[in-house]
């Protein structure tokens, strides 16, 4: 006795879900939120005054006057 076969579907298969293209919001958030809590770590811990001028902020002042043209 043989066994029944399958036989292949033609045309391209239809999923019952289709794939995401879009994030949720937290898929954007969280990093960015994990991100700027661990820069700011460094000087949260630091034992340093808070009032020192930090590099970062540096960086930021001369990038306003780079693009204020002075």
């Amino acid at each position: 006795m043989s066994a029944p076969t399958h036989t292949a579907r033609s045309g391209p298969t239809v999923r019952r879900y289709p794939a995401q293209t879009r994030l949720p919001w937290w898929a954007l958030l969280l990093p960015a939120a994990a991100f700027l809590v661990l820069l700011a770590l460094p000087s949260a811990l630091s034992p340093e005054p808070a009032d020192r001028e930090q590099p970062i902020s540096h960086f930021f002042d001369r990038a306003q006057q780079k693009l204020a043209g002075s």
